[in-house]
């Protein structure tokens, strides 16, 4: 019976094996059915594009009575005139704006601009798409933009090569021809920025954080603590910001950690919980291994004064603030939670001033994935909670990452404007995801499931937040290229522009002022020094007591001695008593010897001889 059961055993997994194979065989040919619809859909509108290039003539459309044109027909595109007339309505807006690009129907449509409101940036948006789409350009672009308007902005620069932001683009013929395409007057423009590093790393002035302004909940999510370890660290930070003791950097929680655990520090926490010495010895072991890859750094003073990321340059353009972050590429959890600090930390100082024209400041979150991955719900519920409520402190943010599933539902509901880039759904998952994407836009003209995937490199999906707060229609755009260059700034002229900061003197060299660790070490040695007292004062009290009992142990000897000395001498005199007569009598006899004159004559002769000298009379 045993063989029979191995063999239906076997045979099942066989089964289960071909089935497998059968599954995976069919996700290829849907991958592969995909990707030759995606062709043909390409293809197709590649064909109507030259279609409508072959068939619409430009002609001189007669102006009105009040001096206006009709718009130019609608190509031949996705969009019917109706549509493309809705579009041209929907991003026609009374304030400034940002001009993202045209609307692409076949072909661009330069006298149908995509923009976004000037006033509506700071009801924050998304930038996303795959790699090499076109999303960092996007975000160089609204930069650039921002910065004409004098609106400060706050990028970080993760590939390195948005630094180029401070220098002049360069024009080419592809390049003219594609903004001549679209409507844009380009012309080459460099402007203000300014480069910061996290903690010193690589060039740039140095962004440090204390502990304490860094808080539990942020440094449980860069630690990767669970709800139990992120409590404890909570109630550490408590206990030191009660006590007077300043958390600057991790020397000083590595002090306050281990004190509450020691015997000194235990009775400390009584009525407040108390630490377990488990949960301490994992925290402790996360700090080490933290500052094992560098992370020390980033941590202490002087801590960096998130005012300095809203001012404007002397000719009224607002100052970019670029961090650059290729040298802690390999923490990106630090890395996003860092940025959260300086949101949140703006999200505490900034006063609230309601809608301006204008936003104080537009905050780029690059690589927006990383900031979520594996947070807890009280994280995510702080980041969700900054993101509504900061925009009444006259900041905006833009997140950008990959796909839109990266940003938490509760996130995404809080974006008045989207880019979307060429989305690819070459897996199962990957077109779940599409889908997905899809379903969050607006009704539209499009076949959005089959037009995100196939953008060219620069275009996207976009609708944004009018002036009136309601979504604009979905648009096709052809986006705008950069003005400043779109390759990194030269080194020598970044350290060179970083030396020359202001800002260095006042934030490069790093302070160590004293805070729970000295405070801590201080505690503790006058502690052992005052228990090395105490167990000297003991040990003399000890070696008192035991002389004291030495002497009084001679003592007791010496009397019992004595006592049988006594005893001996009664016990011989006793027995001896009995011959005490004879003894008199000899005694006696001896006395009248010496006694008589003869004798003392003798001995005074004897005395004389030896001593040469006689009594005087």
């Amino acid at each position: 019976m045993a063989d029979d059961a191995v063999q239906q055993a076997q045979q099942a997994a066989e089964e289960a094996a071909k089935a497998a194979a059968e599954l995976q065989r069919q996700a290829a040919e849907a991958i592969r059915k995909a990707e030759e619809a995606a062709a043909l859909a390409k293809a197709a509108l590649e064909a109507q594009q030259a279609s409508a290039d072959a068939s619409v003539q430009v002609e001189e459309r007669p102006a009105k009575p009040d001096g206006s044109r009709d718009p130019a027909p609608a190509p031949a595109g996705p969009l019917d005139a109706a549509e493309v007339d809705a579009i041209r309505a929907g991003y026609s807006f009374e304030g400034a704006a940002l001009e993202m690009g045209a609307l692409v129907n076949g072909e661009a449509m330069p006298d149908v601009p995509v923009r976004i409101p000037l006033a509506m940036t700071n009801r924050h948006g998304l930038v996303a798409g795959a790699t090499g789409t076109g999303k960092t350009r996007t975000l160089q672009v609204l930069a650039e933009q921002l910065s004409a308007n004098g609106v400060a902005v706050f990028a970080a620069d993760i590939k390195g090569d948005l630094s180029g932001i401070a220098t002049p683009g360069e024009g080419s013929e592809k390049l003219l021809k594609r903004t001549t395409g679209i409507g844009q007057d380009w012309a080459p423009a460099s402007f203000p920025t300014e480069i910061f590093s996290l903690g010193g790393v690589g060039s740039g002035v140095p962004i440090r954080a204390t502990i304490s302004g860094f808080g539990p909940l942020l440094l449980s999510k860069v630690l990767g603590l669970n709800d139990t370890q992120e409590s404890s660290l909570g109630l550490v930070f408590h206990y030191a910001n009660k006590n007077g003791l300043a958390l600057l950097d991790l020397d000083d929680l590595r002090a306050v950690l281990a004190y509450l655990v020691s015997d000194d520090g235990k009775a400390e926490l009584e009525g407040l919980g108390g630490l377990s010495k488990a949960t301490v010895g994992v925290i402790l072991r996360e700090l080490i291994a933290f500052a094992d890859q560098g992370a020390d750094v980033f941590f202490g003073e002087p801590e960096i004064d998130t005012a300095e990321f809203l001012r404007t340059a002397s000719d009224g353009r607002g100052v970019i603030s670029m961090l650059e972050v290729p040298g802690v590429a390999d923490k990106p959890a630090l890395y996003s939670t860092f940025l959260m600090w300086l949101l949140a930390d703006l999200f505490q100082t900034l006063p609230e001033v309601g809608d301006l024209d204008k936003p104080k400041l537009v905050f780029f979150f690059d690589e927006a994935h990383l900031l979520f991955k594996d947070a807890s719900k009280e994280f995510l519920s702080q980041v969700v909670q900054t993101v509504r409520l900061i925009r009444s402190k006259g900041v905006g943010v833009f997140f950008v990452t990959q796909t839109p599933k990266d940003v938490p539902g509760d996130v995404l509901a809080q974006l008045g404007s989207r880019v979307q880039h060429q989305l690819r759904a070459f897996t199962p998952d990957d077109a779940k995801a599409l889908r997905a994407t899809v379903s969050t836009y607006p009704r539209s003209g499009y076949d959005l499931e089959e037009t995100l995937t196939v953008l060219g490199t620069g275009e996207a999906i976009v609708t944004v937040m009018n002036e009136k707060g309601a979504p604009s229609p979905v648009a096709w755009t052809r986006l705008r290229a950069p003005q400043a260059s779109m390759s990194p700034s030269p080194h020598e002229g970044v350290e060179k522009a970083v030396s020359a900061s202001p800002l260095m003197a006042k934030y490069g060299t790093a302070i160590d002022r004293e805070s729970a660790h000295e405070l801590l070490t201080k505690r503790m040695a006058d502690a052992a020094a005052a228990a090395d007292a105490e167990e000297a004062a003991k040990a003399q009290a000890e070696a008192e007591a035991e002389y004291e009992k030495m002497q009084a142990k001679i003592r007791a000897e010496e009397e019992k001695a004595q006592k049988k000395a006594q005893a001996e001498y009664e016990r011989l005199l006793k027995k001896t008593s009995g011959s005490s007569r004879s003894r008199t009598s000899q005694r006696s006899t001896l006395e009248q010897v010496l006694g008589s004159k003869s004798t003392q004559r003798a001995i005074t002769q004897v005395l004389t001889g030896i001593f040469g000298m006689a009594k005087r009379r």
